[in-house]
């Protein structure tokens, strides 16, 4: 006798994964189908992912960083393993503007992937120049400017160590930016007050933050009694950051909902490995969250880490994922 199968059993909330409501907010009119990205420079332009998951399946794929023209980033070794995380030198490797357009994006708009792209430069107009190219290509949702990358050999390029820098860059971006696509500003950690940092770049129009960039850091090796990386200095990740990350995410929370700070969507990243990690950073403030450095031990945490987080909040009888937003804040 054959008998029927049954169905899967529901969470003691009554609450079905399956039932939650993932939508989430990208900028005032864009809304994705689900809160889980990529972290940018954890899986180059998608390609990598590809074999292990449908990048379609994801609320975004962010690209790594892109400028106007091709970079060879920093002398090798650039990588090194830490405890609970690993430091990269890469340095804004890559081909430029103009071979991501021609070459990378149609090939992503073929796997229905939406695409935040990660966009760079040495100076305000070249942040601008990148961010126009973009305008009306497919498969673009939004522009990330990374105004706080650690790992170059310029620390001047850091623009968000300055309020007026940042401000600066973001409104060069907003301004050349196609209208219809939501600008966010990625935040370093390496700053007195990142709320100030915030502050700047929504008065200059940022549609939302970025937080955070990885964190300055050194290793020494002891065998060779020399700095592990060949630029000595680069950027912290992983699990190791997520407590810094979080404390960032829910202090520009708590400044937006002052409002000391205009309020906008957070993607917060750093040190995600599951969804219970993401719903740390959701609870703190963020609207969306990205995964990055648990890809390298595996590609398939993006998805992962998604059910996850749809099966914490039917756990916790949270019907929908906006409802989560900043919800430790509303709590207190």
């Amino acid at each position: 006798m054959t008998s029927t199968p049954r169905p899967a059993p529901r969470p003691a909330s009554g609450l079905a994964p399956h039932d939650v409501d993932m939508s989430a907010p990208l900028g005032a009119t864009v809304t994705l189908p689900n809160p889980v990205s990529t972290a940018s420079g954890c899986a180059g332009y998608g390609r990598e992912l590809d074999r292990f998951l449908p990048l379609s399946a994801l609320g975004t794929v962010t690209t790594k960083t892109i400028m106007p023209y091709p970079r060879s980033g920093r002398p090798t070794p650039r990588m090194a393993e830490t405890p609970s995380g690993m430091l990269n030198s890469i340095g804004l490797q890559g081909s430029g503007i103009d071979h991501f357009v021609e070459h990378e994006l149609p090939w992503l708009a073929e796997r229905g992937a939406r695409v935040l792209v990660s966009v760079a430069g040495e100076r305000t107009e070249e942040f601008a120049e990148a961010a126009a190219r973009l305008a009306g290509q497919p498969a673009v949702v939004g522009i990330e400017a990374n105004i706080s990358c650690p790992n170059v050999a310029n620390r001047g390029l850091v623009f968000a160590c300055d309020p007026v820098s940042s401000y600066d860059v973001i409104k060069a971006v907003r301004a050349a930016a196609d209208p219809a696509l939501p600008v966010y500003a990625k935040l370093t950690p390496d700053v007195t007050s990142i709320a100030d940092i915030a502050a700047a770049c929504t008065e200059a129009g940022a549609d939302g933050l970025s937080m955070i960039n990885t964190l300055l850091g050194t290793a020494i090796d002891t065998d060779t009694l020399r700095p592990a990386l060949a630029g000595v200095t680069g950027g912290l990740s992983g699990p190791a950051v997520r407590p810094v990350a979080v404390r960032c995410v829910y202090q520009v929370y708590a400044a937006m909902r002052s409002g000391a700070v205009r309020e906008v969507p957070i993607l917060g990243m750093g040190g995600i490995a599951s969804g219970r990690d993401a719903l740390e950073f959701v609870l703190a403030g963020a609207s969306g969250v990205a995964v990055g450095t648990a890809i390298f031990n595996d590609p398939s945490a993006p998805v992962r880490v998604l059910e996850e987080l749809r099966a914490a909040l039917a756990e916790r009888s949270i019907g929908s994922f906006r409802d989560a937003i900043g919800l430790a804040q509303r709590l207190s």
